[in-house]
């Protein structure tokens, strides 16, 4: 499913327990969410208790009516069959994005960064951060992936329509840049290299 939804050109993380999903849902809020009911740790069902704001689609193998009602009742938005054809579910997809979209907050959270998408503003600890076109576009493409590498190339592609000047050349000064403001503000560093790679959000 991740290799479908990437090739689609989705930012995909995942959570391997209903534990880990909780505690991922805690430092970021994705656009849609994917869930199964039989996890281990924490089960479909509590994980969806949890979740506010946020568009879930239930992905189980359970077939009964009641489940499905439950789930929908509980603040699902759909609810699909394994199996199921990566089409319909790349459909569904889609269609709670568009609708999602048109209601969201405008919002990306990492610790105690705040963006917003909608008025570009970013705030550290409290504090706002005046950044470059180039900075704000670069921690905007960080934080969607969270705690997750970016590579330098797949970081140029994805900031390239807000920043055609941004180079492979220019690109460590822009981040050098960023990192040094956003710890000035919060007093640590946000943004770690990973050597060889890219880039990441750097966990406290």
């Amino acid at each position: 499913m991740q290799e479908v939804l990437t090739k689609e050109g989705y930012v995909v993380s995942r959570a391997y327990s209903g534990t880990e999903a909780v505690l991922f849902l805690s430092q970021h809020k994705p656009d849609l969410i994917l869930l199964d009911l039989m996890l281990p740790g924490l089960s479909g069902e509590e994980v969806l208790a949890k979740i506010q704001g946020i568009p879930v689609i239930v992905v189980s193998a359970k077939l009964d009516v009641d489940d499905k009602v439950n789930v929908l009742l509980g603040g699902a938005v759909d609810y699909i069959t394994k199996p199921f054809d990566t089409k319909e579910l790349l459909a569904r997809i889609s269609v709670h994005l568009r609708g999602s979209h048109s209601q969201a907050t405008d919002k990306l959270t990492f610790e105690d960064i705040t963006v917003d998408t909608h008025t570009h503003a970013v705030t550290v600890a409290g504090s706002e951060v005046k950044l470059t076109r180039t900075e704000y576009a670069i921690l905007k493409r960080l934080m969607q992936d969270g705690t997750q590498v970016v590579t330098k190339s797949a970081l140029l592609d994805h900031i390239s329509d807000d920043t055609p000047d941004c180079t492979e050349s220019s690109l460590k000064i822009h981040i050098s840049n960023l990192r040094k403001k956003l710890k000035d503000a919060g007093n640590k560093d946000y943004v770690e290299a990973v050597w060889g790679i890219g880039f990441k959000m750097k966990e406290q």
